[in-house]
């Protein structure tokens, strides 16, 4: 009997009424294992009048109430990992040991929002006039909704969601309709550690469910990680609605390898960044950028590392690599591969006929490695999201640096060198949100924020860290004067209070 995916509103498990459903296939066999609930637009108003029901007492609510309740999620996802680890795997795919990685590092921002009370401190000026005070706060939205990508179907909503429910908003999650289980679990898992009914819910869906969230009136900001042409779509429309924003888009990520750097280090970091997660990563290394004589040896140490790396099913501990996330999906990464030979590149590995035995219609693809890549090459220019790694060469470090300036993302980047000097000159000079020095996906901690520049984010607000409780809160400045008991009433006075 095929699994059923319903939605989640005002903490129960809400059966889906629009008779739309859309396929879960298990990318390792490529059968079709679960069936997902498709909301219509009156089911997204459930779910967001329900969000803004329960608003009404849960932004009244204590901090000390809020964090007790993520302190006791915080345990029950510890304690669960394994288990959404598992649903990731047959849903996305990837290896059970990135898939706990996952959730590890949704755990961090988990441990945040448990201490959001720190973040959340207002200010006070005494005496800015006679007997007059001025102190600042902020205050939640009200109701505001996420909308996630595949790829990391636990962490990504747990970037969003544990920062703004401690900052007092409800929310309200439409997932990826492609590996949506661990959501549903998530809300499970909230609602066990005692959260209110209707401060977090669940709608899946496609576009009917996406523009509803993007256009009602009582969804107050949007939070989104995607690809860039949706990241500019959810902006564009959100903000035309009055909404607050962030959308967080594509990335084309460039590691330079200056000819002083560790090749065998640096050769470790490329295959690791670039084939983790097959690829299917916003910080994924995808194009790196070797200077100066390196460039043969690079590629050569990078074959090496990369022809043994183990593709299987993500639920056998021997899999180093899994598949991905649908047949087209595959189809079209293959796609760049078999043509980048006709527009100027090498191809040192061609990944597109791999199979595993056992498994022949699962979502494979194997490692593939371009080397001499034009940057007119779509291979270059496109953000495949496979486990497609494009090696240019540059004579110089300037050289590289425009190159990769040039690009029109600017998500993370990455250089690896010896040299102090150079390292520093590059955080500097390269245009990209975030940066690794000796470090190929230089993914921020919990306590700083995750975001990009150019086409890869619209909007102001990064995700999580300070940014988060910023863009989940809204600013407020009180001015206050007391008169003291002992002066006798002085009439009134409508000029500006005096400072002196």
């Amino acid at each position: 009997m095929t699994k059923i995916v319903n939605h989640w509103i005002g903490g129960k498990s809400v059966d889906g009424t629009s008779g739309a459903y859309g396929p879960v296939t298990d990318p390792a066999t490529g059968a079709v294992t679960t069936k997902v609930a498709f909301a219509s637009v009156e089911e997204v108003d459930a779910a967001v009048a329900a969000a803004k029901d329960a608003y009404l007492t849960w932004g009244q609510s204590s901090l000390a109430q809020r964090t007790s309740i993520l302190f006791r999620f915080r345990a029950l996802l510890d304690a669960h990992r394994d288990e959404i680890a598992a649903l990731i795997t047959a849903e996305h795919g990837k290896v059970h040991s990135d898939a706990l990685g996952e959730v590890a590092r949704g755990l961090e921002i988990v441990d945040l929002a448990c201490g959001i009370t720190v973040q959340l401190k207002g200010e006070l000026s005494t005496q800015v006039a006679s007997r007059v005070d001025v102190s600042s706060l902020r205050q939640p939205l009200g109701v505001v909704a996420g909308i996630t990508p595949f790829n990391f179907p636990a962490m990504v909503p747990m970037w969003m969601f544990p920062i703004a429910i401690a900052c007092g908003n409800t929310f309200v999650l439409k997932p990826s309709e492609k590996d949506p289980s661990a959501a549903v679990r998530l809300a499970e898992l909230l609602a066990e550690a005692g959260l209110p009914d209707g401060v977090f819910n669940v709608v899946h869906g496609d576009k009917v469910a996406v523009d509803r969230l993007l256009e009602h009136p009582d969804v107050k900001a949007v939070s989104f990680v995607g690809s860039t042409p949706i990241a500019r779509y959810i902006h564009t429309t959100a903000s035309a609605n009055g909404k607050r924003v962030q959308a967080l888009g594509g990335a084309k990520n460039h590691m330079l390898v200056l000819p002083d750097a560790d090749l065998d280090a640096a050769a470790d970091a490329a295959v690791s960044a670039a084939y983790g997660s097959a690829g299917e990563r916003c910080m994924a290394i995808s194009a790196v950028v070797a200077v100066g004589a390196i460039g043969d040896t690079l590629v050569e140490k990078i074959r090496e590392r990369a022809e043994k790396i183990k593709i299987g099913p993500g639920d056998d501990p021997a899999s180093e690599m899994g598949p991905l996330i649908t047949a087209a999906h595959r189809d079209k990464v293959a796609s760049y591969v078999k043509g980048a030979a006709d527009e100027g590149c090498e191809v040192v590995l061609d990944g597109t006929g791999h199979t595993v035995e056992g498994y022949e219609d699962g979502h494979w693809i194997g490692i593939s490695l371009l080397d001499k890549v034009p940057t007119s090459a779509k291979a270059y220019q496109d953000e495949i999201f496979g486990p497609v790694l494009c090696v240019l060469r540059a004579d110089t470090y300037e050289e590289g640096l425009a190159l990769i300036n040039a690009s029109p993302f600017g998500n993370g980047t990455a250089i690896f060198t010896r040299d102090g000097g150079a390292a520093r000159r590059f955080q500097l000079e390269v245009e990209a949100g975030m940066v690794g020095v000796n470090v190929p996906i230089p993914v921020p901690v919990g306590y700083h924020s995750f975001g990009g520049w150019k086409d890869s984010l619209f909007g102001d607000h990064h995700i999580y860290g300070n940014d988060g409780t910023h863009f989940y809160t809204r600013g407020k400045v009180v001015t206050t004067r007391w008169p003291d008991p002992a002066d006798a009433p002085t009439g009134v006075d409508l000029g500006f209070p005096r400072n002196h």
